[in-house]
């Protein structure tokens, strides 16, 4: 690596959180030139899975919003040093943790069947159950490679009502990893005592992409970074020897020009391998979006490339080779009034913002509802009530609207929820005043997928000189995907490890080695 910085310059593909958090680092550690800097992205919105938009007119629409906890070290250094959206004096961590301070999670109503609260003071285990997870916590990953959670337990403990509550927390299927589920109960083993309130989750005071994406990306448009939206890069040329890996040339189309940059040894090259939105379809208050299984996403196809050129780079077939296990759709409503809000709330005994997940246990389609804090756009007009909701399970047909959810149109799904909670004499005047935009999501959660121990690349490869895999599917041991803190982990890695840096990675919770966390948690598991 050259002495001097100021020569070096950095390229980084895809704009999600991963990358963005890697430029940040690149200047705040590294001491990189920001022009020298940039981010490439097919996409014309940054943000990466971070996203949000709409309006008030057409309706909001997100794909997912992100829990954040006490402990997302590395996510609380990012954001320590970026100013907020709401006031250029006050750093994002410090809106985000004075946002907890008044609006903390106190979930009443985690878990609802028959359109009543479900009382989850008992959890619902049997000892098997019981035994069964401690078990996997203690096996090594190794030898649960390729297997699936359903490969660990007995029917019993997928009725039970801690399975309800942590499977639609987190997002995980009975058929997915468990070396994932392992590292989920490790990393998170000091929540399990409020995992019935969901009282150690934190949230952002707005939806995330206001939160996060937009304050960074204007700190790094302000430091001079480069954002190549709508460049989609094709393929890395690596030089592999037996003693390192160098990346040579980078090749890229933009508007429908092909181009190329030369590397030097002392470039530095940033890679978000496959991404978990992928081919993301959007339906309608009147129209369902359509699952899209055609076609692979550029980031998918650029890490089957590097695959392809040396086992160091990872495998990307378990995670984007079978769609119908890992899949589900999401849904954003907007309304003009505040009726479904004031229902909820009566409902649930917690004001919005306060209340946490809700899911209908009995479901067919597994449905989770929340009620953010409003406003939860920057923008959003006072008048205006935006809440979100998912469902696991699109391709079962629904208790009350007999059709797929994949199939539903937006007003559909909005009469399932509300059949559920039995609020159906509101139901005419809620469809007619609200908006419901469905997302379907082929690849949402195939991170989970069963893997191997080498299947995801590690952040640097072995031998690589100035290349780095950074995001969801490059490998950090012990942490957990599907969360913004492993992508900042990652970037941290990255960027420290390319250059040298004499400084360590923002340090990684273990509360299982806590005997007080270890008791709280044995004592919740056995509470009846």
């Amino acid at each position: 690596m050259s002495e001097n910085k100021n020569e070096v310059k950095a390229y980084l593909v895809g704009s999600g959180i991963a990358s963005l958090s890697a430029a940040c680092y690149l200047i705040r550690d590294g001491g990189l030139k920001g022009e020298n800097i940039i981010i490439f992205d097919e996409s014309e919105k940054f943000g990466g899975s971070l996203d949000a938009g709409g309006n008030p007119k057409d309706g909001y629409s997100m794909r997912g919003g992100r829990m954040f906890e006490e402990k997302f070290n590395c996510t609380y250094d990012l954001l320590s040093f970026i100013p907020s959206i709401s006031n250029p004096d006050k750093s994002a961590k410090e809106e985000l943790m004075e946002f907890h301070q008044e609006f903390f999670w106190n979930d009443k109503a985690r878990l609802v069947a028959g359109g009543e609260i479900v009382d989850v003071a008992n959890l619902g285990f049997q000892e098997k159950d019981r035994l069964d997870l401690v078990k996997l916590c203690v096996t090594p990953e190794k030898l649960l490679e390729n297997k699936t959670i359903t490969d660990c337990f007995y029917p019993h403990f997928f009725e039970s009502n801690f399975w309800f509550i942590w499977c639609t927390t987190f997002a995980f299927e009975p058929w997915h990893s468990a070396i994932e589920f392992k590292r989920y109960c490790l990393r998170f083993t000091h929540l399990f005592s409020t995992i019935d309130t969901m009282g150690g989750i934190y949230r952002t005071q707005y939806n995330q992409f206001d939160s996060i994406v937009r304050p960074v990306v204007k700190w790094l448009k302000e430091k001079g970074v480069k954002l190549e939206m709508g460049s989609e890069v094709k393929d890395i040329s690596v030089k592999i020897t037996n003693k390192e890996k160098i990346a040579e040339k980078l090749i890229y189309t933009k508007n429908g020009a092909n181009l190329e940059i030369i590397l030097t040894p002392n470039d530095l090259l940033f890679v978000t391998n496959g991404t978990m939105t992928a081919n993301s379809t959007t339906g309608s208050k009147n129209t369902a979006p359509v699952l899209e299984t055609h076609k692979l996403g550029s980031t998918w196809k650029l890490w089957q490339k590097l695959a392809a050129k040396t086992i160091d780079f990872g495998n990307p077939a378990p995670f984007c080779s079978d769609i119908s296990k890992t899949k589900w759709e999401s849904f954003t409503v907007t309304a003009n009034n505040p009726v479904f809000f004031n229902l909820l709330e009566e409902f649930s005994g917690s004001e919005a913002g306060k209340g946490g997940l809700i899911t209908i246990k009995d479901s067919n389609w597994l449905l989770t509802v929340v009620l953010n804090h409003q406003p939860h756009y920057y923008e959003q007009p006072k008048d205006v009530w935006v809440w979100w909701g998912y469902g696991l399970f699109p391709d079962k047909v629904g208790n009350f609207v007999k059709k797929k959810m994949s199939e539903c149109t937006g007003d559909e799904i909005l009469t399932e929820v509300l059949s559920h909670l039995r609020f159906t004499e509101h139901i005419n005047h809620l469809l007619a005043t609200s908006i419901t935009i469905p997302v379907m999501m082929p690849y949402i959660t195939s991170q989970f997928m069963p893997r191997t121990g080498t299947d995801r690349p590690k952040v640097i490869p072995s031998g690589t000189r100035n290349l780095a895999f950074i995001g969801q599917y490059a490998e950090i041991d012990d942490d957990v995907v599907f969360t913004v803190e492993y992508s900042v982990r990652t970037a941290q890695t990255a960027v420290f490890g390319l250059l040298n840096l004499d400084k360590k990675v923002s340090p990684f919770f273990k509360g299982q080695y806590d005997p007080s966390i270890l008791f709280a948690a044995l004592k919740m598991l056995h509470r009846k």
